[in-house]
Order: C-alpha cells, then structure tokens, then sequence
C-alpha cells in the first residue's frame, strides 16, 4: 500500500511540474521616468526593440547585430496620433502581448489603443483597435 502511495504522489508531482507554463508575456525593464521622450521595449527576439517616441506614438523597429550588414533600424509608423498641441513626454506606452510579434500601443491620456505588429517589411503593421 505504501509503495502504490508512493507512486501516485510522484505521479502527481510530476504531472504538476510539466504542467507549468512559461510563455508568459514577455517582463519589460522600463524606466520610471515619464519625462523621456524615446522610449526601448524589448521584443522577444534578443536582437530586435521596437523605438516608441511617447509624445506621439511615432515607432521603429530597431535590430542590433555583431554584423554590420545586420544592423538597422526601420520605420514601423511614422504619422502622429496626436495634433503637435497634444503632444506630451510618456504619454503614449506599449505593452507585450503573449505573440512575439505584437504589442499594443496605448495613449495613456485618452485611453485610445492600437495592435503594434513587427516583423520582415510585408508583416509591420500599427491598426487601430476600436
């Protein structure tokens, strides 16, 4: 009896550990700062950040490489959402999502969101979500 007890916990035990997930959303190192103008967020591709101007939602996909012919930094969406009077240091933040390829870009003033989505040229998008 004791050897089938035995058995079942570690049984137990180990359905447990496997079951774990660990594809989490991606853990952000920010500044606390919200008087910054540019901000990097990580991607979870370690050479690849995505450039946030938080005045106006303006964004780059920026990738480092040892290879100089690797490295480059790219426009994801270059329009403003905002009028230039509108415009305010941390007022635009962008938050991972459990897909390695997309953010969501929030205003922080009006609460207004948008799905970042980075990648090769023919798969960057910024599309409003209503």
């Amino acid at each position: 009896m004791k050897r089938i007890v035995f058995f079942v916990i570690i049984g137990l035990a180990s359905i447990t550990a496997f079951a774990q997930n660990t594809d989490g959303a991606p853990m952000q190192n920010i500044s606390t700062d919200s008087n910054l103008v540019y901000r990097l967020f990580s991607t979870r591709n370690m050479y690849t950040f995505i450039k946030l101007d938080t005045r106006n939602g303006q964004m780059w996909q920026v990738q480092w490489s040892t290879e100089s012919k690797s490295r480059f930094e790219t426009i994801l969406s270059d329009i403003s959402l905002v009028n230039k009077d509108e415009e305010k240091n941390g007022r635009f933040f962008l938050y991972p999502t459990t897909n390695i390829y997309n953010f969501i870009l929030l205003d922080q003033i009006d609460g207004r969101t948008w799905q970042v989505q980075w990648g090769k040229e023919e798969n960057r998008a910024v599309i409003r979500i209503y």
